[in-house]
């Protein structure tokens, strides 16, 4: 039976951490590990977007819902990690319905629409992170993943320990993250999985 385990990262198109990504989804589609990885960027092109009305706080939801069915989830840390907002801009909280607009997702061209949450509560100790909130999309998973008592995992995009790529929110895990990359007796660089494996208990 494979293990569902979420992956959290910064997919932007450039500078973003998508080869980390890419070598996972090949480590864990072979035959010996059966690793179900879902990570956000699925999610974000999945069912949940492809409403025309998709907000932040809608992601927001469907990363919660995946990341309950997972198992563990690892955090891919790049050089620009700590900088990303994507998702911070909800301004609901704290505030009245009438006075907060947000963009549809990947809609930007459309210019922005009035918030569509009526109402909002704050979340029980036993709850999901609320979906509402200014949390950038990575903070958000990282939170929803620390309030369920997931195993996280946290790998840099290095070849060796990056500390000072931490946002401020992981920083209690400086001593467990590990570089992802290692070079093998040629000289290339090749995905270490030995943490990995050791955590999800291959």
């Amino acid at each position: 039976m494979s293990k569902q385990v979420y992956i959290s990262a910064d997919y932007a198109e450039y500078d973003g951490d998508r080869d980390v990504v890419e070598e996972l989804n090949k480590w864990g589609s072979d035959n010996f590990h059966k690793v179900d990885f879902i990570d956000m960027s699925k999610v974000a092109s999945g069912s949940v977007s492809k409403d025309p009305d998709c907000r932040i706080c809608d992601l927001k939801q469907e990363f919660n819902r995946q990341i309950n069915a997972s198992s563990a989830v690892i955090f891919v840390v790049g050089d620009k990690t700590a900088l990303r907002t994507a998702g911070s801009a909800c301004r609901r909280s704290g505030n009245d319905q009438s006075s907060c607009n947000c963009t549809p997702y990947k809609q930007n061209t459309n210019g922005t629409k009035s918030c569509k949450v009526f109402f909002t509560s704050t979340p029980g100790e036993n709850d999901d992170v609320g979906c509402i909130n200014s949390y950038s999309y990575l903070k958000h998973e990282f939170k929803q993943a620390e309030k369920k008592n997931k195993t996280i995992i946290v790998v840099y995009n290095s070849l060796r320990r990056e500390s000072d790529w931490l946002p401020s929110y992981m920083k209690n895990y400086e001593d467990n993250a590990r570089p992802f990359w290692t070079t093998n007796y040629r000289g290339d660089k090749v995905g270490d999985y030995s943490y990995i494996k050791e955590v999800l208990g291959f």
